[in-house]
């Protein structure tokens, strides 16, 4: 891990005059499966190598004290009582996940909490579920609590959506508390089932940063998520057996089509064919068909600028550069939009090549100055805590 976990350990000794137990939880990049989470459809994403760690201990003061290492900032709050009441800042997340296990039935003592991180923040990697995802491992820790997969995940995504007030699907807190490394997770967002693909080795993920930066929690994620909601209200009163998108077909949106604004139309639309779009990846990767799976990721991206309006120039510029790199099989827009990362599927003998060209290329045509990461699919928090024994 690029934050140095005995560093972690010992700022939070220092800080708190307390040995603290130290747990992790990854970020996740999405290859294919863009704003489907939220209406019960397929999605397919794996964890990488940033994180968040997290360093708890007891207190006997009946408080809890968190403090960031990326903010230098510590909040502290009483913890019988504790209502919903966001600040709209950054503990908004971890105290978020403190309220979502209540509601959860999990009692939390006094505690002191250290969170240092080096996940970008606003480039659509999750930053805020791997918050989330940190944050519950290290207070289940702390009371002496398992929870299954699915509950985890469940309260995280609670807290993003209930608390900090982010209409977010499942996706994010699902992958980054469950990932195992090698492989990608394709998850069925309704039934909470997944399945783990292998990612063949001739072939490696590179993400590029525009370092245009988004917030989800307000905006335009927030109304693309309204404009989604209204047209599949449409579809459900209409067409009997819908109640979700994922249970629409193309044919089902087009007979809906004069009862819905043209805006939820085309969001609809672009979810109900990235649905496809998962399935097939899936069967590609089964077959090996890294070629069909990139051509996937370049249809996936034109769905997400036209019909859902949710890419930005830069972006689109970073697509377009990636495409015309030797090794690159396809390119997308990754996360929640309007800004963010691409994810880049490379031959694995042009990857750190490809890497370097794109960001000469980003910098000749925009001034910026992108980041770019070649990654491999990486373990989730459940999987780092059984292996490092929650150190």
């Amino acid at each position: 891990m690029k934050v140095v976990e005995e560093e972690v350990l010992l700022a939070h000794r220092q800080r708190f005059g307390a040995e603290g137990r130290l747990y992790a939880a990854p970020a996740r990049v999405n290859l294919i499966g863009e704003h489907t989470d939220y209406t019960g459809g397929l999605v397919m994403p794996m964890a990488i190598g940033f994180h968040t760690l997290a360093v708890v201990s007891p207190r006997e003061d009946g408080r809890a004290v968190i403090y960031s290492a990326n903010f230098d900032e510590e909040v502290a709050i009483e913890i019988a009582g504790l209502k919903r009441e966001p600040r709209g800042h950054w503990s908004d997340y971890p105290v978020g996940v403190l309220w979502s296990l209540a509601q959860e039935g999990v009692a939390v003592g006094g505690f002191s909490l250290s969170l240092a991180g080096d996940v970008p923040v606003g480039a659509g990697l999750s930053s805020s579920a791997s918050v989330e995802v940190a944050t519950a491992m290290a207070l289940l820790g702390l009371v002496r609590k398992e929870l299954p997969l699915k509950s985890i995940a469940t309260l995280c995504r609670r807290a993003e959506n209930e608390y900090v007030g982010a209409k977010s699907g499942i996706m994010d807190q699902f992958v980054v508390t469950g990932a195992v490394r090698e492989r990608a997770m394709m998850i069925d967002c309704r039934a909470l089932e997944f399945e783990l693909l292998p990612l063949p080795a001739a072939v490696k993920v590179v993400i590029c940063n525009s370092m245009v930066k988004h917030a989800v929690a307000t905006g335009e994620y927030g109304s693309r998520s309204d404009e989604v909601a209204a047209g599949q209200s449409v579809l459900r009163s209409l067409r009997p057996g819908v109640e979700l998108l994922r249970d629409a077909t193309l044919a089902d949106l087009e007979a809906c089509k004069g009862e819905m604004s043209e805006v939820s139309f085309l969001r609809c639309r672009h979810i109900i064919t990235e649905n496809g779009r998962v399935l097939a990846a899936r069967e590609a990767l089964l077959r090996g068909d890294v070629a069909e799976f990139g051509r996937l990721m370049v249809e996936a991206h034109a769905s997400m600028r036209d019909d859902f309006a949710a890419s930005a120039a830069e972006v689109d510029t970073l697509v377009e550069i990636a495409l015309q790199q030797k090794g690159c099989l396809g390119a997308r827009i990754t996360g929640g939009g309007f800004g963010g990362c691409t994810v880049n599927l490379v031959a694995a003998a042009e990857a750190e090549r490809f890497a370097e060209a794109v960001r000469e290329a980003y910098r000749e045509r925009t001034g910026i100055a992108a980041e770019c990461f070649v990654c491999e699919p990486s373990d989730g928090a459940l999987a780092l805590a059984k292996k490092e024994g929650a150190r």
